[in-house]
């Protein structure tokens, strides 16, 4: 593969195989499983395709109550470090740990040892664990490649969403009182205070930055760093699946997680059930549809979940191999999110299963669907266009069957053979340029 940094996108390569320079990476994330989520999932599967290459991976993530401070993860050797908070027993919670979005010295302090012990070659980091690494790496020359993965390095609130619609970028004031709702006054003001400050010292230390679609990288230009002026490599590289998800195992336990799914094929959202997922507007546009199909909604409860109607299935909590075989039951999938998706891996995922997808614009599910050819996409937030679009599918099950087999086409760009050898590329490039 190779990456042409002027336009920001991977093009994939015929020789693409296992690499023949073998490096030392850390890969350093602000979540990794158990925790189940779209990031955390991806972190994993790069560190074991890049280990499965012939890399020696670490990863280094918070650590949060009931998980263990280092193990390994197949090849992969995971280390959780403690914050501020975690170390002194009265700051202490428990449940899941969130990084601050500033340079943590206790985590900080846990990385350099990571990293003195480990000597890699590279870091490659996303989130706002970043700022810590940053800080870990002063009097280093050891390159530091930064993952936007989401807006969470200009916006405070990490969706770049402000009452309810696309924010035009940072502002103070629009700031703070995003912030101020979301996180209550205190944690809005320092949240927002972080991320302005920290920045600047990111921005210092960035070797080069990884996008996961183009609408991203526009972002990352606009707000946080424009490698146009600053002349930092900046590539599009998208996340990718997993091979075996194409072919799901169906085992009793499996089928116990899916036991409440519908016996006729279903309309299928997969995600944290949160308002930015466009949960309401997916809600009002089945409800509006006449004797639709049932829809099924697979994710994780979140703090502002809205109400959800009696006659719609929740599936709570399910494990990737469990979301995997429920799409063999849907009719198709909607990813119906009204902030801007920075990519959204329930949509190639449903394409590899062959399943029609419907998303939104802006974003980055226009980095995987093309409108008409692999799926629909309509305006994010608009019930009505998204009940259109679901009403088209559903009265015309050779469209959606078409839709179905060209995504499945289309998924087999995210991939980790089309999509590691860049990252590979990027790295070898950026060690062999270094001090």
């Amino acid at each position: 593969m190779t990456v042409a940094e002027d336009a920001g996108v991977a093009t994939p390569a015929d020789d693409a195989g296992p690499a023949t320079r073998r490096l030392r990476i850390l890969l350093a994330s602000d979540y990794y499983p158990p925790f189940i989520g779209g990031v955390q999932r991806q972190i994993q599967l790069l560190g074991r395709e890049l280990s499965a290459r012939g890399h020696t991976v670490e990863v280094a993530t918070v650590w949060s109550p009931g998980c263990s401070e280092a193990e390994d993860d197949g090849d992969v050797r995971v280390n959780r470090l403690r914050q501020i908070r975690s170390a002194v027993p009265r700051l202490a919670t428990s449940g899941k740990h969130h990084p601050p979005p500033f340079a943590d010295p206790v985590t900080t302090a846990g990385l350099r040892r990571v990293i003195a012990r480990f000597a890699p070659d590279v870091i490659h980091s996303y989130g706002w664990f970043s700022y810590s690494c940053a800080a870990a790496l002063t009097g280093s020359d050891i390159p530091l490649v930064l993952s936007a993965r989401d807006y969470g390095y200009s916006c405070a609130i990490r969706t770049l969403v402000s009452r309810g619609t696309a924010c035009p970028g940072p502002a103070l004031g629009r700031c703070l009182s995003c912030a101020s709702d979301y996180y209550g006054r205190p944690k809005g003001l320092v949240a927002v205070a972080g991320v302005r400050a920290s920045r600047r010292v990111l921005r210092r230390k960035v070797s080069a930055v990884h996008s996961i679609s183009e609408y991203v990288r526009d972002i990352v230009r606009r707000d946080f760093m424009d490698d146009r002026v600053t002349g930092t490599p900046h590539v599009v590289l998208p996340s990718f699946g997993d091979e075996e998800d194409r072919t799901p195992t169906v085992d009793p336990v499996l089928v116990s997680h899916l036991e409440g799914l519908p016996a006729e094929p279903f309309i299928l959202f997969v995600g944290a059930l949160r308002r930015e997922k466009g949960i309401e507007p997916l809600l009002e546009a089945h409800s509006r549809l006449v004797d639709p199909p049932p829809l099924v909604l697979v994710g994780t409860m979140e703090r502002d979940t809205p109400a959800i109607p009696e006659r719609v299935v929740v599936l709570q909590d399910l494990p990737h191999a469990a979301v995997m075989a429920a799409w063999r039951g849907a009719l198709f999938g909607v990813a119906p999110s009204i902030w801007a998706e920075p990519l959204g891996s329930v949509v190639y995922e449903g394409m590899s299963m062959g399943r029609a997808m419907i998303g939104t614009v802006p974003g980055g599910h226009a980095d995987m669907i093309d409108d008409g050819v692999t799926g629909r996409l309509v305006p994010a937030g608009d019930a009505e266009a998204l009940r259109l679009a679901m009403s088209d599918l559903i009265d015309d099950p050779e469209l959606c069957r078409r839709y179905g087999a060209q995504g499945e086409i289309r998924s087999r760009r995210f991939t980790a053979a089309v999509v590691v050898p860049g990252l590979e590329d990027l790295y070898v490039r950026l060690v062999d340029r270094a001090p």
